[in-house]
């Protein structure tokens, strides 16, 4: 049996996409004869400038990825926090370099999703996923929405809970706040539903 190959690629200042990244690896690890990778979009601030931010180191466990390696994967999901209600400069400037690709269609026909980390609830958490969505379009990937696939998680109201149907989500808040156990669980989910979309259209 061929190999399905899932990329989580991802960019983290603070550390919370990268814990949700991880889960999104044990989702997608789950699926039989899935091989799920995790990627970091590399930075573009200075030493200088995340000592300032008080930024935590990177953990040395996760590879830089190139804009051509994204043609092995057989599917892909992005994560990252928003800025201003976007996706953060450092996987903009990554989707900029991926022009070849575009221009070739190399990535067209990947399954492709997203999950993603804001500050509170007006800090993006859809407007965010909507604004990368365009990034996805361009390549021509298909993109896999969590819609409400997640069951009565998508639904709790008793706690706060980040995401949307567009995918996983988590509010750091002021920056003390990590995911929360549903939180996990829902990115956990995303991971094993993107990777059996993928073995799927892979099939």
């Amino acid at each position: 049996m061929a190999v399905t190959k899932v990329y989580i690629v991802y960019y983290s200042l603070y550390g919370h996409v990268d814990t949700m990244a991880r889960e999104v690896l044990r989702g997608a690890s789950a699926v039989e004869g899935v091989e799920a990778t995790l990627w970091r979009v590399p930075e573009m601030l200075s030493d200088l400038i995340l000592q300032k931010l008080k930024a935590p180191s990177k953990p040395n466990d996760v590879p830089d990825i190139r804009p051509e390696q994204l043609v092995e994967a057989d599917g892909l999901i992005f994560g990252f926090p928003s800025r201003f209600g976007m996706m953060p400069s450092q996987l903009k400037a990554f989707f900029d370099a991926t022009t070849g690709l575009w221009a070739s269609q190399a990535l067209a026909g990947k399954p492709a999703g997203i999950f993603w980390s804001t500050g509170f609830y007006g800090g993006g958490q859809e407007l965010s996923a909507l604004t990368t969505i365009t990034q996805l379009a361009h390549h021509g990937m298909l993109f896999v929405p969590l819609g409400y696939t997640f069951g009565r998680g998508m639904f709790e109201m008793d706690e706060v809970k980040g995401g949307s149907p567009y995918g996983a989500g988590t509010f750091a808040g002021d920056g003390s706040r990590q995911p929360t156990e549903l939180e996990l669980q829902q990115a956990f989910f995303q991971g094993k539903y993107l990777a059996e979309v993928t073995k799927k259209l892979k099939g």
